[in-house]
C-alpha cells in the first residue's frame, strides 16, 4: 500500500496533519493578511471578541489586534520549533555516530558529556542560557537545542553500534575508505530513521519551552509569541480571560497536531519497514 494512503488511513495522523496545515497557513499568510506591525495599536483597549469584524478576536490591554498577534505568533512558534529540532537532531546524530563508530575512549568521553547534559533539566538549561546570553530568537533556538540533542545522540549511538559490524561497513574498510567517510556516508544514513522518529517530540517540546520562556519575559522582545500573549493576559485574567485563553488554545492545538502527525509518520514508516 502507498505510504501516503497508509498515513491518511490513520485518523490521528489526519487530525494532526489538518492542524499543522492550518498552522502553516497562518504562519505563511500572516504578513499578507496582517502586513503591518502586529504590536501596533489597532483599536480600543480590551475589546471583547466578535464585537468588531475588523478585530474578530478583540484587542489586548494596549489595543493591539489579538488576531494579528495570533497569526504572527504562529510564525515564531514554527520557526523556533523547527530550527531547534533540526539543530538538536544534527548535533545528536553527529555525536552519536562518532561515539558509536569510534568506540573506546571517544565513546566514553562523548557519552559522559551526554550524561552531563542530561543531568540538567532541559528547561532549566534553556532558562540559564537565555538569562546569561540575552533573549533573542537565535539564542532561544540554541538554548532549546542544547537541552534536546542528548536523546537523538543516544539513539544514533545505539543504531551505529549495531550497523558498524555489518558486511557493507567491512567492505568499505577493505577498499580503503576513511573512517569518517564510512561513518557519515555509509553508517549514518542507515541509522537516521529511528533518530528522525524523535523529531515530533522535540518540535513539540521546543514550542512549549519557547512559550514558557516568553511567558517569563525571556523571549525575543521584537517578536510576538504565544507565551508572551498568555503572560500579557494574566494581569486581566478575570475581566478579559480571552487574552490568555486564545493563545493557550493555539499552543495546545499546535503541540497536539505535531505529536499526532509525528505518531502517524512513525507508524507509517514502521509498517513500511516491516513489510519490506
Amino acid at each position: 500500500m502507498n505510504p501516503l494512503r497508509r498515513f491518511l488511513g490513520t485518523p490521528e495522523a489526519v487530525a494532526g496533519a489538518i492542524i499543522l496545515i492550518a498552522l502553516f497557513a497562518m504562519a505563511l499568510t500572516a504578513p499578507l493578511i496582517f502586513p503591518g506591525d502586529p504590536q501596533a495599536i489597532a483599536g480600543p483597549a480590551l475589546l471583547p471578541p466578535f464585537q468588531d469584524w475588523l478585530l474578530p478576536l478583540g484587542t489586548d490591554r494596549l489595543g493591539r489586534d489579538v488576531t494579528a498577534e495570533l497569526f504572527h505568533g504562529a510564525r515564531t512558534s514554527l520557526a523556533v520549533g523547527l530550527a531547534a529540532a533540526a539543530a538538536a537532531l544534527v548535533i545528536g546524530a553527529v555525536v552519536g555516530t562518532l561515539a558509536g563508530f569510534a568506540g573506546g575512549l571517544v565513546d566514553e568521553v562523548l557519552m559522559r558529556v551526554t550524561d552531563a547534559f542530561q543531568t540538567v533539566p532541559s528547561f532549566l538549561l534553556a532558562l540559564a542560557f537565555v538569562s546569561i546570553v540575552g533573549p533573542s530568537l537565535g539564542v532561544v533556538v540554541a538554548a532549546i537545542a542544547l537541552g534536546a540533542w542528548t536523546g537523538p545522540a543516544r539513539v544514533a549511538r545505539a543504531e551505529v553500534l549495531s550497523i558498524r559490524e555489518r558486511d557493507f561497513v567491512a567492505s568499505a574498510r577493505v577498499i580503503g575508505m576513511h573512517p569518517l567517510e564510512i561513518a557519515f556516508r555509509e553508517v549514518l544514513p542507515n541509522a537516521l530513521p529511528p533518530v528522525l522518529a524523535l523529531s515530533s517530540v522535540i518540535v513539540a517540546a521546543a514550542i512549549l519551552t519557547e512559550a514558557a520562556l516568553s511567558f517569563l519575559g525571556l523571549g525575543d522582545p521584537n517578536r510576538v509569541t504565544w507565551g508572551g500573549m498568555i503572560a500579557e493576559g494574566r494581569a486581566v485574567l478575570r475581566t478579559a480571560p480571552f487574552l490568555s485563553i486564545v493563545p493557550g488554545i493555539a499552543l495546545v492545538l499546535t503541540v497536539l497536531g505535531v505529536y499526532l502527525a509525528g505518531e502517524g509518520v512513525v507508524e507509517t514508516t514502521a509498517v513500511r519497514r516491516s513489510l519490506s
